[in-house]
């Protein structure tokens, strides 16, 4: 715990560190990768650092999680500590990179501060990084204990038995044991880390949700072809390769209390919700369950066809989808042009939503599912690449 001491110095001090959080975040990872370039190539996402991303969602949580010490919410700040704890797992992150972090972090901090940052400041916000780090420390090892791996040893090579398209832009891989033993059991809505040699000679990591079935001995990922690392995939891929793999993490499954679910999703964002559709499935889960999806075209909707089929195999569920563009032969309440709204869609007053898409995306429709007066904490979400964390958001 902090002490009063220290509250009181980052409550005054918060304003400040706040504004000068654009300068120290580029100025903290120059710092970092200039020392350790290892880091840029083989762990933090290239793409993510050039738009900026990264630097943001690192200022992002520490600032939520600075003010969640000044105005209390375990809720809330138990949200945060999850989400990073599992991206960090799947990554293999362990207690001696919090140190690098450190160091560099407030080597940045003094010098865009400069004399404002007093021994009494630089010591409440010291203590403020590492209550931070020693919890998502303790959760984290907590994780790989669950998972049955040392700290930090997540990886793991597996072989390409299977490539298909999806859509135009989309392709899934079947992935098996490379020793031919079954591969680790996960939870539906969970994701892997892929990383991947680039011509460079860096090996560059991204996450993809699983969506074949829990019960099954091999992984099923699919890749829509952005970024380096999904490019790499689609064009130097294929059956009999083989891949540098993580065990799966994520926190984006279901509840098991049979309280009715709204699925939603955007885009590739529809891959953890073929995870879990495929897991209620099988399981003939009787509970209602909402499922929405939005998409720029028919022609280019991933996975389009078997996202209906699983809906249909389920006896409560029905499937409303939104497309950006063309002509939709058969429109009705079922199939809408435009952005996906949820005015016209029924929502369960006890349900929970999993929502999966882009920022704004998953920013609109959990706006209006606070309006339809959802629970905040019945709202749980999955993104691709870094997670924008704000004050008062989730």
């Amino acid at each position: 715990m902090l002490s009063e001491p220290h509250l009181k110095t980052i409550e005054a001090t918060l304003p400040a560190v706040g504004a000068a959080i654009p300068e120290i975040t580029p100025n903290f990872y120059g710092r970092m990768f200039a020392a350790h370039p290892d880091l840029l190539d083989n762990l933090f996402n290239r793409t993510h650092q050039k738009t900026g991303a990264q630097p943001q969602a690192l200022a992002g949580s520490i600032a939520a999680y600075a003010q969640l010490q000044l105005v209390p919410d375990r809720a809330r700040q138990q949200f945060i500590l999850d989400r990073i704890a599992h991206k960090h797992t799947s990554l293999g992150i362990t207690r001696d990179q919090y140190q690098i972090v450190h160091k560099y972090l407030f080597e940045a901090i003094v010098e865009v501060l400069g004399e404002a940052v007093t021994p009494e400041v630089a010591e409440a916000w010291d203590a403020l990084y590492w209550q931070m780090a020693d919890a998502l420390i303790e959760e984290e090892n907590e994780l790989y204990k669950q998972a049955g791996v040392v700290p930090g040893d997540v990886w793991r090579d597996v072989v390409v038995t299977g490539r298909q398209y999806q859509s135009p832009d989309t392709i899934s891989l079947t992935l098996a044991g490379a020793d031919g033993s079954p591969l680790p059991s996960f939870h539906a809505g969970q994701y892997i880390s892929v990383q991947v040699p680039l011509a460079d000679g860096a090996h560059q990591i991204r996450q993809y949700s699983l969506t074949g079935g829990t019960d099954r001995p091999d992984w099923q990922i699919s890749i829509k072809n952005v970024g380096e690392v999904s490019g790499f995939l689609h064009e130097q891929v294929f059956e009999g390769d083989t891949l540098h793999v993580s065990t799966p993490f994520g926190d984006l499954v279901v509840p098991d209390d049979g309280t009715p679910l709204l699925i939603a999703s955007a885009g590739i964002g529809c891959t953890p919700a073929i995870g879990v559709l495929t897991a209620l499935a099988a399981q003939q889960d009787s509970r209602p369950i909402t499922v929405l999806h939005a998409d720029r075209s028919r022609a280019s909707q991933p996975h389009r066809g078997q996202l209906a089929a699983l809906v249909g195999q389920l006896p409560n569920a029905q499937l409303t989808q939104w497309y950006e563009e063309g002509y939709v032969p058969g429109a009705s309440e079922q199939v809408r042009t435009g952005y996906m709204s949820l005015e016209g869609v029924a929502v369960h007053d006890d349900s929970h939503a999993l929502l999966c898409g882009p920022a704004e995306f998953l920013s609109s429709i959990r706006t209006q599912l606070l309006e339809r007066g959802m629970p905040e904490n019945n709202i749980h979400y999955e993104t691709f690449g870094p997670e924008l964390v704000r004050v008062g958001a989730a």
